[in-house]
């Protein structure tokens, strides 16, 4: 444990008692000095062939925190986005079953296609609403909304029973909570909240077989051999996942390496222990001030009920929480500590 907390205090300095995580997270100090430096590559008019090398050492990284190999990752710019290439590959008429009022990135990319049966139920209820015909079940591992944390391994083998794929945004899970993706069709995560990154880069994991999809979006980067591939159609897709690329936001991959980097050093099991311990220490503090959460267990996003419109008071002072839906919603990381946690409830007592 001291390994892990010299290594939070050599990278994060936060400014304030910064609890919302869930929104997007801090960035650690290597990574914004490897920022600075791809930056000042460009402004200095040096050659920047070093930065898609980040790209393929942060889908290395994403890989080994996901539990697959690199190439059956691709990169591109948003969990909408990826969810979308996802859509594309479903035949008209197809049935998918999604949680009720999840997050909109899981979601809309099926609404708008116009001739999918997007079929929507509690998500306590989403294993046993699989059935046949469901063609994919598509749910957040971790509710964006009030932590709740999906029953995967029943969802699994509901959707095996039936013959259905699976997609699962871990955008509000990886970075704390343990995942597989081999246990899944496909999987996507965004990496600019518990993953620590900047925005701009989302992962997706595909099947061996790449399950269908059609790389929509391939330009330059998704070819067998991207220097060769510049101009004219592309002859030879990538026999990997990178076929799915979109061309890359540099910058921000050269950070996301360096944050994926810190996460793995850290490890993930180190994290999901701090991370719940705070979130536990939260809500025993919200039971003796006779608050009521909203039940979420083994999370560490939690959602307090009627207190969303205390966040301005909050932010006033210094104390960076949200406000989803009326409600109050703390998220609790590795640069967050005892104290931290005792501020809030300080002032929510106040």
């Amino acid at each position: 444990m001291e390994i892990f907390e010299t290594l939070v205090r050599a990278e994060f300095a936060p400014k304030s008692t910064f609890l919302n995580t869930a929104s997007s997270g801090l960035l650690p100090a290597r990574t914004v000095a490897a920022m600075h430096e791809a930056v000042a590559l460009r402004a200095a008019g040096r050659p920047i062939d070093s930065l898609f090398e980040d790209v393929e050492l942060a889908r290395a990284s994403f890989g080994r925190l996901a539990g697959v190999p690199a190439a059956r990752v691709a990169a591109g710019p948003s969990v909408a986005a990826q969810t979308a290439l996802v859509a594309s590959g479903l035949a008209p008429g197809s049935e998918v079953l999604t949680a009720e009022d999840d997050f909109t990135s899981v979601l809309n990319p099926f609404h708008v296609r116009g001739d999918l049966k997007v079929r929507a139920v509690p998500l306590e209820r989403l294993a046993e609403s699989v059935r046949p015909g469901t063609a994919l079940v598509a749910v957040s591992a971790a509710q964006s909304a009030d932590g709740r944390i999906a029953d995967l391994p029943a969802l699994r083998e509901a959707a095996r029973t039936h013959g259905a794929r699976t997609y699962v945004d871990f955008s509000q899970a990886a970075g704390w909570l343990p995942i597989d993706a081999d246990n899944y069709d496909f999987t996507v995560c965004t990496t600019f909240k518990w993953l620590l990154g900047p925005h701009g880069a989302a992962f997706l994991v595909v099947p061996e077989d790449f399950g269908g999809l059609t790389p929509l979006y391939a330009g330059w980067v998704a070819a067998e051999r991207p220097w060769d591939a510049c101009y004219g159609p592309v002859r030879e897709l990538a026999h990997s996942a990178r076929r799915f690329d979109v061309s890359p936001a540099l910058f921000t991959h050269a950070g996301v390496r360096h944050s994926l980097a810190l996460i793995e050093e850290l490890g993930v099991d180190a994290v999901h222990e701090h991370d719940l311990a705070l979130a536990g220490r939260f809500r025993a503090g919200l039971a003796a001030l006779d608050h009521e959460v909203l039940p979420a267990p083994g999370s560490a996003i939690v959602s307090v009920p009627g207190l969303g419109h205390r966040q301005g008071e909050l932010s006033r002072a210094g104390i960076e929480v949200s406000n989803r839906v009326g409600n109050l919603r703390a998220s609790f990381h590795l640069y967050n500590t005892p104290a931290d946690v005792d501020r809030l409830l300080d002032v929510l007592a106040g």
